[in-house]
């Protein structure tokens, strides 16, 4: 099966592609030939999917599926659609789970669940995608599959104020510092390991019942925003020194922070995985929170470089610290 990747080597890309070539698909990979992530047996095609005049190798090529990892404008999706017409027989959009109804009127979401966030542009555009390909699809048969990640981490950390692709909160962690969980830290989340969501995702690949449909693939461990820290605290050797902030008060101080939080992180979020195990009866997570981010935490001791210090984000960290104490 040949497969192509726009994109591939990122956080939740890397350990799919690496699976991809495990199965025996032929994978190529299309990026600007600047990633530091080498994919052993995956082709490469250089060129910028921004860029039509670099497109040329791209343009020779048919294809069995093609995914998408880094569209995220209607924009996107019209270039794609233009590119691929008749040219693949599946087309895979990464949306997000932040689609989902923010905020929710009942906590367990499934692939019904509406989509509607008005709080954070990116997952409004995520949505203004997937309606244009539904249309695509409805229209002209364009065989679209839409999957929805929700918070899948392997090289960054899944915490909400500092943490991600920024080291803030793991540094603060180390030295014993306050850190912000939002509200009281007894909502409930749900973290991903990649390669868990990579085992479900190469899964459809080619999976011609999957044409037509959305999926989310996640983890069934449930965990507070409390256990969440504590673990990754644990994994440090350390005990969070933590303060728990109202969210609405975070984005009052920092606005910066609201499609993050607000828009995605602030409520209980509980996802029902039935639909992606019923068209693949073999999935199922095993990585627990506890193991895997021990592996990024690995990972991103390993090399100096990979412990981005945001000063930005460290000042915002404080200010709302500040303010919070300010209140007596």
């Amino acid at each position: 099966m040949k497969v192509l990747f726009i994109g591939g080597t990122g956080n939740i890309s890397t350990p799919s592609s690496r699976l991809a070539v495990v199965k025996g698909m032929d994978l190529y990979l299309l990026n600007r030939g600047k990633a530091k992530v080498d994919i052993e047996g995956a082709h490469s095609i250089i060129g910028d999917i921004h860029k039509p005049e670099t497109l040329s190798e791209l343009k020779k090529h048919e294809w069995d599926v093609v995914v998408n990892w880094i569209a995220f404008t209607p924009e996107d999706i019209e270039r794609d659609l233009e590119l691929f017409q008749g040219k693949t027989k599946q087309y895979i959009f990464i949306s997000s789970a932040s689609c989902y109804q923010t905020p929710l009127t009942y906590p367990v979401i499934t692939e019904s669940t509406p989509l509607r966030n008005n709080l954070w542009d990116y997952s409004h555009n995520k949505i203004l995608c997937e309606e244009r390909l539904m249309k695509s699809y409805r229209e002209t048969g364009f065989p679209i599959t839409i999957v929805r990640p929700s918070h899948t981490y392997d090289t960054v950390t899944p915490l909400a104020i500092g943490g991600f692709d920024k080291y803030n909160v793991i540094d603060r962690i180390l030295k014993g510092k306050e850190i912000i969980v939002h509200g009281d830290g007894t909502s409930l989340w749900t973290v991903t390991h990649a390669d868990d969501f990579a085992k479900g995702f190469v899964g459809l690949l080619g999976l011609t019942t999957a044409i037509g449909h959305a999926f989310h693939i996640t983890s069934d461990e449930v965990l507070s925003w409390n256990m969440i820290y504590k673990i990754t605290a644990e994994a440090l050797g350390k005990e969070a020194n933590i303060v728990h902030i109202a969210s609405d008060f975070i984005c009052k101080i920092e606005p910066s922070f609201t499609g993050s939080l607000l828009a995605d992180k602030a409520e209980s979020v509980l996802f029902d995985n039935s639909k992606i195990k019923t068209f693949l009866p073999g999935f199922k997570a095993t990585i627990p929170y506890s193991e895997g981010i021990k592996r990024t935490l690995k990972w991103l001791q390993e090399k100096p470089e990979r412990q981005n210090i945001d000063k930005e984000k460290e000042a915002k960290i404080e200010n709302i610290l500040k303010a919070y104490k300010a209140l007596g």
